[in-house]
């Protein structure tokens, strides 16, 4: 009884001080330009020199990214109390191909997980029954269409773009899947992946009823967690960006990545296949390079693959997958990510 009447005492404190949270985050987020302005003008700088515009576009983009991140980040968090993995399989399991792919395209929306961190997930959905082909749609559309890219996204360029980039994830994620899934590939999956397989087909899963104080110290836990640890990836990435911003001439970055150089996409996918980030630490470099004229279809083809084909996710693959299957996976992720740019480069 008095565990209860804490509890009911405690859940409106939590509430308030998220509300607090709130309220200063806000003016915080809406004066940052303003700020980065008065900061270079203070500093003697002036935006009509490399280094002031550079050091404006520091300023103003890092916590700007940050701010971003940390409240999607919270708020997810909290999304991540109400879907359990063993929900989210058991959703998929049984599903008919196509709703299937794009039941588990959708999941990968809001589920919280990174590239390197759905690949113990895919292994649990093999092992639940989910075909192959509906794993491979959650593995596409968990890093690349996840919430952080599309709050940033919508932050910094629009809702227009945003929401284009959901749907065009998507249906990369979906077709692949469906593709993958046509093809019969079960046989490259490593021996004790494929022994796994239907070893715990259940529908079955139970949700603990959680507090709210639970649900925001959860989230909490989400900040700490991944913000603290991509932070520092951030602040390199808005550094980069920076120095794209103020050094590199506009006409240089028009000419590699702009609309009239049709091998600009297959070269930024190439280009990103070797790199590693998240969409956090990314989108201020692809800001930074639109900026200088780049297309938008060519640069979100760079980003698309930076962070849905990355070197590491690649070597945890590895350890379930056998190097044919990896080699159709990123063959036919590559293929719908250069689909994505040409169609952004022919509409904007």
């Amino acid at each position: 009884m008095q565990q209860h009447g804490q509890q009911s005492y405690a859940a409106p404190a939590w509430i308030a001080g998220v509300a607090v949270a709130a309220a200063l985050w806000i003016p915080l987020y809406l004066n940052l330009e303003a700020g980065a302005d008065l900061l270079v003008g203070a500093l003697g700088l002036s935006r009509a020199t490399p280094l002031g515009e550079a050091l404006r576009f520091f300023i103003y983009e890092a916590p700007k990214v940050l701010l971003l991140l940390t409240a999607v980040v919270f708020v997810m968090g909290v999304v991540h109390t109400f879907i359990s993995p063993e929900r989210t399989r058991a959703m998929l399991s049984g599903r008919r191909v196509g709703v299937g792919n794009a039941m588990a395209a959708s999941l990968g929306i809001v589920t919280p997980f990174c590239s390197c961190s759905a690949v113990p997930l895919f292994i649990g959905f093999l092992q639940a029954g989910v075909p192959l082909g509906v794993t491979f749609s959650f593995l596409i559309s968990a890093p690349m269409v996840n919430e952080v890219a599309l709050a940033l996204l919508f932050g910094m360029f629009g809702w227009k773009v945003a929401m284009l980039y959901l749907s065009m994830g998507l249906l990369v994620a979906v077709i692949s899947g469906m593709v993958i899934g046509k093809l019969g590939l079960e046989r490259y999956l490593e021996e004790w992946v494929r022994q796994l397989q239907n070893s715990a087909v259940s529908s079955e899963f139970s949700v603990e009823a959680v507090s709210w104080p639970e649900r925001i110290r959860e989230g909490l836990r989400h900040v700490r967690e991944i913000v603290g640890k991509v932070w520092l990836f951030i602040v390199l990435g808005v550094g980069l960006g920076a120095g794209i911003h103020g050094y590199v001439p506009e006409n240089f970055m028009a000419a590699l990545m702009g609309n009239e150089a049709w091998w600009s996409v297959p070269a930024a996918v190439l280009l990103g296949l070797p790199m590693y980030s998240n969409a956090a630490g990314i989108i201020p470099v692809v800001q930074a390079l639109l900026g200088k004229g780049a297309a938008l279809g060519t640069v979100l083809a760079f980003m698309m693959s930076v962070i849905a084909l990355s070197a590491p996710e690649m070597l945890i693959l590895r350890k379930v997958l056998r190097p044919q299957l990896i080699a159709v996976f990123a063959g036919v992720v590559a293929t719908g990510i250069m689909l994505v740019g040409f169609v952004f480069n022919a509409l904007f």
